[in-house]
C-alpha cells in the first residue's frame, strides 16, 4: 500500500516511475516475513544521516539472516540519483528494503544465496511545525530479543506496533506509550520518546527491546552540544506523567511535541523547539 504520492522504485538495477511489483508470491519474505527496511528523509533539499540509514538496513538484513547485496555507500549514490526526479521543495520518504527469496531445506530459514532488494521513494510532506500528538497507555508491550528480532527494523515487528496504535486511536489518542518487558517506558508505537524535567532531557536507556533511533541519537548529540543535559535512564509511566515536557523523535517527523498523556496535559515545550531548530541547523551544515 502506498503511503505517499509520486512514487519511484529502484529494482533490478534501475529506477522505475511508479509503485511497481517487486515481490513474488513464493518469495520467503512474502509468506514467512523475512523483510527489513529503513526510513530516511529528503526535506528542504537535505538528506540527514542518509548514510547511517543505509548502513542500518544492511545490519537489519544480517539480523534476519539475510545477505545484504548493496554497500551502504553505493546505496546512498543510488538514492541521490533517484531523488533527482523530485523538486528540491518536495519532501520524500526514502525506504530501502531487503527480503528473503528462497528458504533452506527446512523452508523456514532464509537462504543466504539470494536476497531481494529495492528502494521506494514516496513524496510525503513533513508535518507542519506546530503539529503535536497525544499519548495513552497500551496493554501491548515491546518484545525482547529472545522472542523477536528487536535488533532489526523488521517488517514482522510492525503488526504488534499496529495493535498498539489501533488501541490508542480507538481511545481517542494519537499514539501509544509502550512498556518494555519489565513495565518501564520503552518508546511510543512509532517513535522514540523524551521527557524534560527541571531542564534535563531524559530518554529510556537502550535495553534491547527497542531500536535506539538514528534521529534520537542526533537529537541527543545536538542538545548536548548546545549545553542541554540529556540523560539515558530507566523511565516509568509516573515519570512521564510528572514531566514538564514530552516529545517524540523519529525519522518521519523528526520531532513531535506531546500535549497529553492520558489525563495529563503539557505545553509544546522549549526543549522540543530547540531540538527541532538544532536538528535542521545541523543538517544544513553537515
Amino acid at each position: 500500500m502506498a503511503t505517499g504520492t509520486t512514487i519511484r522504485t529502484y529494482f533490478n538495477g534501475r529506477w522505475h516511475d511508479g509503485d511497481i511489483p517487486v515481490m513474488r508470491a513464493a518469495d520467503h519474505g512474502a509468506w514467512l516475513g523475512s523483510t527489513v527496511f529503513d526510513g530516511a528523509r529528503f526535506a528542504y533539499g537535505l538528506t540527514p544521516d542518509l548514510d547511517r540509514h543505509c548502513a542500518r538496513v544492511n545490519a537489519s538484513a544480517r539480523a534476519l539472516m539475510l545477505t545484504p547485496t548493496v554497500d551502504a555507500d553505493e546505496m546512498v549514490e543510488i538514492i541521490q540519483a533517484g531523488l533527482k526526479g523530485y523538486g528540491a521543495d518536495t519532501a520524500v520518504y526514502i525506504r530501502p528494503m531487503y527480503w528473503g527469496i528462497n528458504g533452506d531445506t527446512s523452508a523456514i530459514v532464509p537462504s543466504p544465496d539470494e536476497t531481494g532488494f529495492c528502494i521506494c521513494l514516496e513524496a510525503i510532506p513533513m508535518p507542519p511545525e506546530g503539529a503535536t500528538t497525544t499519548l495513552t497507555r497500551t496493554r501491548f508491550r515491546r518484545p525482547v530479543l529472545e522472542d523477536a528480532v528487536v535488533n532489526a527494523k523488521a517488517g514482522c515487528l510492525y503488526p504488534n506496533n499496529a495493535r498498539m496504535l489501533a488501541e490508542a486511536k480507538a481511545k481517542g489518542f494519537g499514539n501509544a506509550l509502550v512498556a518494555d518487558a519489565l513495565g518501564n517506558v520503552a518508546e511510543s508505537a512509532t517513535a522514540n520518546v523524551f521527557i524534560v524535567k527541571d531542564g534535563v532531557a531524559m530518554t529510556p536507556v537502550p535495553n534491547g527491546t527497542f531500536l535506539a533511533g538514528i534521529t534520537r541519537a542526533r537529537h541527543i548529540a545536538n542538545l548536548r552540544a548546545a549545553g542541554v543535559a540529556v540523560v539515558e535512564t530507566v523511565l516509568t509511566f509516573d515519570d512521564v506523567a510528572a514531566a514538564d515536557e514530552v516529545f517524540l523523535t523519529g525519522n518521519m517527523a523528526k520531532i513531535t511535541p506531546v500535549v497529553a498523556f492520558d489525563d495529563v496535559t503539557y505545553q509544546s515545550g522549549p526543549v522540543a523547539r530547540q531540538a527541532r531548530a538544532l536538528y535542521w541547523d545541523w543538517a544544513a551544515s553537515a
